[in-house]
């Protein structure tokens, strides 16, 4: 039997025998690419070639590319585990063509390399084609031999033009065009019909081929611009096909993942391999893996938003199987996935470790977060007489991670249950919020090109390394509201691309030069420089004076002050991320970056705060570095031997075939396109100003360089000095001084506290004695001037303690607010309960609160309404225990 790995290595080896160069798999971040949240495609990695933008050594590759649809327009989420076939995580076998085959010898090599080396049997095999396809047909037909009604025509059967399942894109715009997929038939005894028939959605026939033939370049506004060069993108899923050749229906039952679900299954101690749960902690270590391995991290927001999602659904999974929390359980399933797959993908086994403590991490974040969730549930069976509404079962899902199925076992439980409509109105919310996260998730790129723009423009030559101004620079294009124009006119807001430039165009977490093109009659102030389509620099800004044509010869000239504050803070970036590894560990991986004039903020991940000894053990190591007055050597090489010569890749870039790799002496080298000091002597001075957290595992440290650092120095030492007069000594006294009046202050506040619980005893005491009798219980309720939430609670313990069955309430007074207190005790606990009796009164004075039937807590306004509904209380416990 074929292994996954097997058939993998058929494949690629199959079309590098066909002249394909084999090409790795690109990270799941598809690389200066904000139309994509996640590469979800094997020809998203070739998307600028496609487009022309972009030129490769080869015409045609091959690969295996990494992907997740688990978020945006690609989202198989919910029905993971449940189907035979969707996956977060699968691997997409690819070969393509730029501009060399086309629809010919795509189709005759898929047929070759099913039936001739994977020797499946044609009679099981039947293909589909856009409906105006004759040329394709026509392949099929009369060149590969498929009978004519194995040739299945399908139409635009989704409501709108090329709205078809053989009609391919990407995205809402990029490249497109119709395409061919191959149908494997499992036989008459599995149920389900024929593409394009009523039950065509059954498991009978399954799609394992997809030939896209790239042909046009979808606009914002729908229409088709056929591209410069007809294309071909072909996709298999590894997976599926592994299922047809291993001879099993579904794809959890491959060598792949029967591996995952044994691991899975001696984790969680289950029996049943047949269980869902299994086939979702299977497929989804697969996806969280390989997130974390190309730079996310859970978060709330983004794709680490949608990292969070799938790693909490596999917890509950191990849970529902009856896993103990314990160090949890996930985490220990990236072990035996690098057993399976950290062949193919070395950096799986690379960066093990930094996966399991992001998994580690999160679990235990989750453990915590529904403890908070439960509490909150509690509240809400209280206030609702043991039922809960449709907004509280969505709030403890969107909030506390808490999803329906699990509170509803929960509310069985307790004997509690949903109140009526509220699946009905957690759905609404639920659908509201999917819109908005829908709406947030189409991201818009205000860098893409037209397809017939990058066509025809040679790639901008950049100069800014060796020059900051270039005379006679030429105007190649102009864009206006994102359309080619061939003039602007003064006030007129627009993108120049010139043939040559000294503008830095912004990347790397580097900003963009701004500067000024000029002649004598026109200047044109340009705000920012942006790359377009990776290679393209367009210089963003508004025409000062003068038209200005394409094709007019320009003078060119950035901001040199700004330029040379900015190289200060990026070359000590680099010194900065050598300098965290060397302290913190190899585990600390750049995860973003902002280099500006004026300051560097730098991300990184770490799972714990940053010590103040590691903070000036940091500092002081770049300014070694910086003292040593290193020169600055930059290398081009193959991407290969960069990273043999020991330079870091960094994550969220798109690296070419041929590399610049800066080395700043011994402690830095890495591959970057950026500008950089002469010798890092030119940084003068690095100071770290911040550090805080962003996200879960990701820390942020902020700093400046150069002259901003010396005047951080200064208003320190102003600061210092201030304090210093102020404290009567001298700065070097601060801290003696100022350790001696926090001693006098915590002094003074025990002496407070003192006086404060002797004067709450005395008040006691006479509310005590004021108490009313209903039925044999006390009931207090009083308005004590100046008592905090502290005291009220200290008071009402008194008051329980004094007089056994009772019930408390008290609110204290202070800057026209007042905080609230309830509390039942003694056989009062049997007919009042506390959460009742204080929203009762917060209710009266525009307050709320909440709590345990012994005790709740809150607050409202002060006032004459206060005092009516402190006198009503004993009425209305009177009433209840009536």
């Amino acid at each position: 039997m074929k292994t996954v790995n097997d058939i993998r290595r058929d494949f690629l080896e199959f079309f590098r025998g066909k002249g394909h160069a084999v090409v790795p798999s690109s990270p799941l971040i598809p690389a200066n690419d904000p139309t994509l949240l996640f590469t979800n495609a094997g020809m998203v990695q070739f998307k600028d070639v496609f487009l022309g933008a972009e030129k490769r050594s080869y015409t045609r590759a091959v690969s295996s590319q990494r992907c997740v649809r688990a978020g945006g327009k690609h989202n198989d989420l919910d029905q993971v585990g449940y189907t035979a076939r969707h996956h977060t995580f699968f691997e997409m076998l690819g070969n393509f063509s730029f501009g060399d085959y086309f629809k010919k010898d795509a189709i005759i090599w898929a047929w070759e390399l099913l039936t001739e080396v994977w020797k499946l049997p044609p009679e099981r095999l039947l293909v589909t084609i856009y409906h105006t396809d004759d040329e394709a047909y026509d392949i099929w037909h009369k060149v590969v031999g498929l009978p004519a009604e194995k040739i299945i025509r399908i139409g635009d059967n989704k409501g709108a033009p090329f709205a078809s399942d053989n009609f391919w894109q990407m995205a809402d715009t990029g490249p497109c065009g119709p395409c061919t997929e191959i149908f494997y038939d499992h036989g008459p005894e599995i149920p389900g019909g024929p593409p394009g028939s009523p039950d065509e959605d059954g498991d009978r026939f399954i799609e394992i081929w997809n030939n896209v033939f790239m042909q046009f370049d979808r606009q914002v506004d729908g229409t088709l611009v056929p591209l410069p060069a007809p294309c071909v993108d072909t996709g298999m899923g590894l997976e599926r096909i592994a299922a047809v050749l291993q001879h099993v229906h579904s794809n959890y039952e491959i060598d792949l993942f029967q591996h995952l679900i044994r691991a899975a299954a001696q984790i969680t101690g289950a029996q049943d391999l047949h269980n869902k749960s299994l086939r979702v902690i299977a497929d989804h270590i697969r996806a969280c893996s390989f997130l974390i391995v190309d730079g996310v991290l859970p978060s709330n927001e983004g794709r680490g938003y949608v990292l969070r999602r799938i790693v909490r659904r596999a917890v509950r999974h191990i849970w529902k199987l009856g896993a103990l929390q314990g160090e949890g359980a996930f985490w220990r399933m990236v072990a035996p996935l690098v057993e399976v797959m950290g062949e193919a993908y070395p950096e799986l086994a690379a960066k093990r470790e930094l996966v399991e403590r992001a998994l580690k991490a999160e679990e235990a974040a989750f453990a915590q977060t529904l403890d908070s969730g439960m509490q909150r549930l509690e509240g809400y069976l209280q206030a609702g007489g043991g039922r809960i509404d449709g907004e509280q079962l969505f709030q403890l899902h969107d909030t506390y991670g808490c999803p329906p199925d699990l509170i509803v076992d929960i509310l069985r439980e307790k004997g509690a249950a949903l109140g009526d409509g509220a699946l009905d109105d957690y759905e609404r919310l639920m659908t509201e919020q999917r819109e908005r996260a829908r709406a947030a998730g189409k991201f818009a790129s205000a860098t893409t090109l037209p397809a017939e723009l990058a066509a025809q423009l040679p790639p901008t030559h950049f100069l800014g390394y060796e020059r900051h101004i270039e005379d006679d620079v030429e105007v190649v294009a102009l864009l206006r509201d994102g359309r080619p124009v061939d003039a602007i006119a003064a006030g007129d807001d627009a993108v120049v691309f010139l043939d040559r430039t000294p503008f830095y165009a912004e990347g790397g977490g580097q900003v963009g030069d701004t500067g000024m093109l000029s002649t004598g009659a026109l200047r044109f102030e340009v705000r920012d420089t942006q790359k377009f389509a990776g290679q393209f620099h367009g210089h963003v800004g508004r025409l000062v004076e003068g038209t200005l044509r394409r094709g007019e010869r320009l003078h060119a000239a950035i901001d040199e002050a700004r330029r040379a504050a900015t190289v200060l803070n990026h070359s000590a970036t680099h010194l900065l991320h050598a300098a965290l590894r060397a302290v913190l560990g190899s585990h600390v991986v750049q995860k973003g970056s902002l280099v500006t004039p004026e300051r560097l903020r730098f991300d990184f991940s770490h799972f714990q705060p940053v010590t103040g000894e590691q903070l000036e053990e940091i500092e002081r190591r770049v300014n070694a570095e910086i003292r040593r007055n290193h020169a600055a050597e930059i290398h081009h090489m193959g991407m290969q031997e960069a990273l043999e010569f020991g330079a870091l890749a960094l994550f969220g870039e798109k690296y070419g075939e041929r590399v610049r790799v800066l080395r700043l002496g011994e402690a830095s080298t890495e591959l970057c396109g950026g500008t950089h000091v002469s010798r890092t002597g030119d940084i003068g001075l690095f100071k770290i100003v911040s550090e805080s957290g962003v996200s879960a595992g990701v820390r942020r440290i902020e700093a400046v360089t150069g002259q901003h650092a010396l005047d951080f120095v200064e208003a320190q030492e102003r600061a210092l000095e201030e304090a210093a007069r102020l404290l009567g000594g001298h700065p070097s006294d601060v801290a003696d001084r100022l350790r001696a009046l926090l001693d006098r202050q915590k002094r003074l506040e025990r002496e407070l506290e003192s006086l404060k619980a002797k004067a709450a005893s005395g008040a006691t005491s006479d509310l005590a004695a004021s108490a009313v009798d209903v039925a044999g219980i006390k009931v207090v309720a009083a308005r004590l001037e100046g008592f905090d939430a502290k005291a009220l609670r200290d008071a009402m313990d008194r008051l329980k303690q004094q007089l056994g069955d009772v019930v408390v309430v008290l609110a204290g007074a202070r800057d026209g607010k007042a905080a609230l207190v309830a509390g039942v005790h003694g056989r009062a606990v049997q007919q009042v309960k506390a959460g009742e009796l204080l929203a009762h009164v917060a209710s009266q004075i525009n307050g709320k609160g909440g709590g345990r039937p012994d005790m709740a807590q809150g607050g409202g306004d002060d006032g004459p309404a206060l005092v009516q509904a402190l006198a009503g209380v004993p009425a209305w416990v009177s009433a209840k225990i009536a």
